[in-house]
């Protein structure tokens, strides 16, 4: 009976966060942050990626305080975006920030969201 309680908890947004099946955005939480704005939906995913990218960048070298920072910061703003499985990924950071898969997997959902920005924008 508590399982269907546990599968909607670990799915923000409606969506499967672990998931690299689903879409790397909630395009209708996005769409609900931004009251349907399209202009303002792509600026910030813009800014986003933008950022996830300097994330993607500094994480792997960056002391364990800092990685702890880029990790918060990051998750904060994937789950305003609706980037709930990079939101996951820092989440798993924050709790094992020495942990190189968890790192490596935070890197290729950034280039999945990246490239489904870049597809969008089309």
């Amino acid at each position: 009976m508590h399982t269907s309680n546990a599968v909607a908890f670990s799915m923000p947004g409606g969506e499967s966060c672990g998931s690299a099946r689903s879409r790397p955005v909630d395009l209708v939480h996005l769409a609900r942050q931004t009251m349907g704005d399209r202009a303002l939906e792509q600026e910030v995913l813009a800014l986003f990626v933008q950022q996830a990218l300097q994330v993607r960048d500094q994480i792997s070298t960056a002391s364990t305080n800092e990685r702890l920072r880029l990790a918060h910061g990051l998750k904060g703003s994937a789950r305003g975006v609706g980037a709930f499985a990079i939101a996951d990924c820092a989440t798993a950071i924050e709790k094992q920030p020495e942990d190189r898969n968890v790192l490596k997997r935070l890197s290729g959902l950034i280039d999945e969201v990246r490239e489904f920005v870049a597809a969008i924008n089309r």
